[in-house]
């Protein structure tokens, strides 16, 4: 397809899949259910991190992390005993487990009472074309924190090739405006400019059939061609295509 059927395609498909009806089958429910900015941005994050697999077993489980912190996330991570971590121990998805989440709340605390925030972390390097240099520094931030071998791989690095899809999601959440009330918009420090769309195995199918990616591998390379492109059919809010290509990607209506 020519780039100009694609866009137009794209933006038909924007509308229809773009509506009121999103956040009650999506994860972005989680950090929906709550008002305050710290909790708001700690349930996204741990809500992307987990956010692989079905979409209903993403959404139970990142109600049951709530729960274990009493539905307040942020006062939970900022004044908690190292005893109330023992009701961690047997939370499981998929592969991330009770010792991941004990560890992604101990590196929470740290970012917030050493580093500003999650928005301040984001924003160190905010002057960039992209966002792989900020994610690449609030990993680091992270794991300055006490933890196993094992939870780094929850935390994906764009300069080590990965594409980075959950922080790139979650990133969209923090970052893009809407007037339709799906993402919050909440991090004024970064443009939506900045934000690179989220690839996995059914984006990335999508953008391959409509020719905006030539690679095979789901890496950082890929994601570069399918920002190119994006950012030839709309520079200042790139991302807003994701819903387009999600879409495409679950229902396969190409018409």
């Amino acid at each position: 397809m020519a780039l100009k059927a694609v866009k137009e395609l794209l933006e038909r498909k924007l509308e229809l899949y773009y509506n009121d009806d999103f956040i009650s089958e999506d994860p972005l429910q989680v950090p929906h259910s709550f008002s305050q900015k710290e909790d708001i941005e700690i349930a996204a994050l741990l809500t992307a991190t987990i956010a692989w697999g079905q979409r209903k077993t993403i959404i139970n489980n990142a109600k049951l992390m709530m729960s274990l912190m009493e539905d307040a996330p942020y006062d939970f991570i900022l004044h908690h005993q190292e005893g109330d971590l023992k009701a961690m121990n047997h939370f499981v998805h998929r592969t991330f487990n009770g010792t991941d989440l004990r560890f992604f709340i101990r590196g929470l605390k740290h970012i917030y009472t050493e580093h500003g925030g999650l928005e301040k972390v984001f924003n160190t390097y905010g002057g960039q074309e992209f966002l792989h240099q900020s994610i690449n520094h609030f990993r680091q931030c992270m794991f300055q924190a006490p933890h196993e071998k094992r939870s780094e791989k929850h935390i994906s690095d764009p300069l080590n090739k990965s594409a980075a899809k959950r922080l790139h999601m979650f990133l969209r959440w923090m970052v893009r405006r809407c007037e339709r009330g799906v993402d919050f918009g909440l991090w004024t420090t970064l443009s939506p400019s900045q934000l690179s769309c989220p690839l996995d195995v059914h984006t990335g199918n999508v953008a391959r059939s409509l020719g905006l990616i030539s690679r095979k591998a789901n890496d950082i390379i890929a994601l570069g061609e399918l920002d190119c492109a994006l950012r030839i059919f709309d520079p200042e809010d790139p991302v807003k295509y994701d819903f387009a290509l999600f879409g495409l990607g679950v229902h396969g209506d190409f018409q």
